[in-house]
């Protein structure tokens, strides 16, 4: 069974689908957990545009591997194993060769070109899968593989600095905030106007000041990572940034960002995207996770409550992630 996106805008509708025998280089899963990430609602609501329709979302994959393809032997059936967003990279375009796999021509995703979690079985190429560590149930290590995995990426690229800024405090931010204090980092949470609850959340995470996302910190940040699709943050982020300050634009799709002064933008402060994963990034994180140890919160729903996952998603109500949970469980 899987829950499949027939046409963007449209709810996920529930299908028996038959399940093909793993290709060369593939694994047959069975899917144990899948999170729910603002990725799979950018899809569904169609402000990425290029799926693989009709598309099965879903790319926090926790699963056990049933079968393998020809050529496949770092897996064997019985191992428990982790599918992320990066689902294939072709391994000689100039981005591949230059270590910058996240960024090939050729890249295709799961959950997006490639059928992803939201089902009892899923296919995923065994050279982008990824090994869980087993302090993590299978429900608390599901966000981990891109709310984790992203978080991490978007920490590295802000750089060393001291005071770190969060903009939205969800599935990404509540896992990123435990990273950063383990790194003897101060975190500053932004989050939405009128979510006290989500104030409440962020402090006791450790956040040594919460507040609304227009409202400036009560002292310059070396860095801010913005999460929340929302473009008008940026300028906001730079004006709470000091001198030579970063602001990481975190997530793949956010609303246009305004046009802002110059002067928000001078001495040296920077704007930078982050894209998409490597493996090497999964590598890292999942190493580091259980030694903090990282501990995620997550609401769990059956898989086919998918569609009521992702309208609690769209309305802000989940505090922590959502993750989703085949009947068979």
């Amino acid at each position: 069974m899987a829950m499949v996106l027939e046409a963007p805008g449209y709810a996920l509708q529930r299908q028996r689908r038959t399940w093909p025998m793993p290709g060369t280089g593939e694994v047959l899963l069975r899917v144990r957990a899948c999170g729910v990430c603002r990725t799979d609602l950018h899809i569904v609501d169609g402000e990425l545009t290029s799926p693989h329709l009709p598309c099965i979302p879903g790319h926090e994959v926790i699963g056990t591997v049933l079968a393998r393809g020809d050529g496949v032997t770092a897996l064997a059936p019985g191992d428990r194993i982790g599918v992320p967003w990066l689902g294939f990279t072709c391994g000689i375009c100039t981005q591949c060769r230059a270590g910058r796999e996240n960024l090939c021509e050729h890249a295709t995703f799961t959950g997006y070109q490639r059928d992803g979690g939201y089902a009892d079985f899923m296919i995923a190429d065994a050279r982008f899968c990824l090994p869980i560590p087993p302090s993590y149930t299978d429900e608390e290590a599901a966000p981990l593989l891109c709310a984790g995995l992203i978080g991490y990426r978007a920490l590295r690229k802000a750089g060393d600095g001291r005071r770190l800024g969060l903009y939205g405090f969800g599935a990404a931010a509540h896992i990123l905030i435990q990273v950063a204090r383990y790194e003897g980092r101060q975190v500053y949470a932004f989050v939405k106007p009128g979510d006290p609850a989500a104030m409440s959340f962020a402090r006791d995470l450790g956040a040594i000041w919460a507040g609304p996302s227009g409202t400036q910190p009560p002292e310059a940040l070396d860095a801010a990572i913005i999460f929340a699709p929302v473009g008008s943050l940026v300028p906001a982020a730079l004006q709470a940034v000091r001198p030579g300050g970063r602001v990481v634009c975190a997530g793949i799709h956010m609303s246009d960002i305004p046009s802002f002064p110059y002067r928000l933008l001078w001495m040296e402060r920077e704007i930078v995207s982050v894209a998409n994963l490597t493996r090497q990034d999964g590598i890292d994180f999942l190493s580091l996770a259980p030694k903090i140890p990282v501990r995620t919160q997550v609401s769990a729903y059956s898989l086919t409550d998918a569609n009521d996952a992702l309208a609690a998603l769209r309305l802000g109500q989940i505090h922590g992630a959502a993750v989703l949970v085949p009947d068979q469980q």
